[in-house]
């Protein structure tokens, strides 16, 4: 039988969020209701808001997110009834040719739930990143539920469902950091910072901080940071070269998602280095840069998609070095709030107050 369950939708374009009434269905095959306990406000949900990522209005919101499943369809084995999951915008198929040549994380057909939530009327409902989890129960596919230890708190573990993941995997899978690296990352946000943190679990001689706002730069001193650059008022390109003698870093890792500081980037990098572009940048945006220089300079230029990562893989491994003390996933977490705040969230957010506010239901 559905379920009426309270959950936040943004109804059109820039428009407040508010509380309504969504329908959930029963699971069908390979689907999975899941019981929301706590979900992050993540940068990507403003980008819904604003009609930044496509204008299939309304949302539901959410995505970074952890709870208990509560009924699975037909087929499902992975998961059962009362296992504490982190959702995941990226189930893979198991068939495609990414997966087939052994590189699931690449998967070129991840897919969600089959079936729509509503609103009370009928109007369908498009989630967030195929979760929709600002709501006290969604459904997903089974798929995009990994399950890990139960130990660890909800508005810590739901995390990993999207920024920290991103950016640790942004660091260790997709920069490849290694021991003695130098790593610039530019943008000290919630991915940002977890790149950092990635750098530094990863064994990074020095990691450079790079932003606009004194307080992001001291809150990534706390992460790991070794120095920081306001590039308010010094260049920032500059700035990197003179920290690794005249070089550029061997990892700069952009987490903004804007041309002005992919170029930073691009130019901050050592000979043979590696960009990494985390940061989400809007359909608009254009990039140019001298052909000569792209040649010239060598290395890589990578785009980084949720790091990298592979849930099913890394989700646990980072829960178990949390649980270990080797990263501090609790350090993410700014506030917790109700579904009442998230437009609250947003305008916080907007301004730089916090890392992460996080809706526990």
């Amino acid at each position: 039988m559905p379920q009426h369950v309270q959950g936040v939708i943004a109804p059109g374009r820039n428009e407040p969020v508010r509380v309504e009434t969504i329908v959930i269905p029963d699971p069908g095959p390979g689907e999975a209701v899941v019981k929301i306990q706590a979900c992050g406000v993540c940068h990507t949900d403003l980008h819904y808001k604003q009609g930044a990522i496509n204008d299939e209005f309304p949302f539901l919101l959410g995505h970074e997110a952890a709870g208990i499943v509560e009924s699975v369809g037909e087929g499902v084995t992975d998961v059962t009834p009362g296992d504490f999951v982190v959702l995941n915008w990226r189930a893979v198929c198991g068939t495609c040719r990414a997966c087939l040549r052994g590189r699931p994380w690449y998967c070129f057909a991840t897919h969600n739930a089959k079936q729509r939530m509503t609103l009370l009327d009928g109007t369908e409902l498009s989630p967030a990143l195929g979760i929709g989890a600002f709501a006290e129960k969604t459904l997903v596919a089974a798929g995009q539920c990994t399950k890990v230890d139960p130990a660890v708190a909800p508005e810590v573990a739901g995390l990993l469902g999207c920024g920290v993941m991103a950016g640790i995997g942004a660091a260790i899978n997709t920069g490849n950091v290694g021991r003695g690296d130098t790593v610039a990352v530019i943008g000290c946000g919630g991915v940002g910072d977890a790149a950092i943190v990635g750098s530094r679990l990863a064994g990074a001689a020095k990691i450079i901080a790079v932003d606009i706002d004194d307080r992001k730069l001291e809150t990534a001193k706390g992460m790991g940071a070794t120095h920081t650059v306001n590039s308010r008022s010094t260049d920032a390109v500059d700035a990197i070269r003179e920290l690794t003698g005249g070089f550029g870093a061997d990892v700069v890792i952009e987490a903004v998602g804007r041309p002005e500081t992919y170029r930073q980037a691009f130019y901050a990098r050592d000979l043979a280095g590696t960009v990494v572009l985390v940061g989400v940048p809007t359909p608009e945006m254009k990039l140019e840069l001298p052909l000569l220089d792209v040649f010239g300079r060598g290395g890589s230029l990578k785009s980084s998609w949720y790091g990298d990562c592979l849930p099913s893989r890394d989700f646990p491994m980072l829960i178990d070095l949390h649980q270990q003390g080797r990263i501090d996933l609790a350090a993410f977490v700014t506030e917790t709030i109700g579904l009442g705040d998230v437009e609250k969230a947003f305008a916080r957010m907007h301004e730089g107050d916090v890392l992460r506010s996080v809706v526990v239901l």
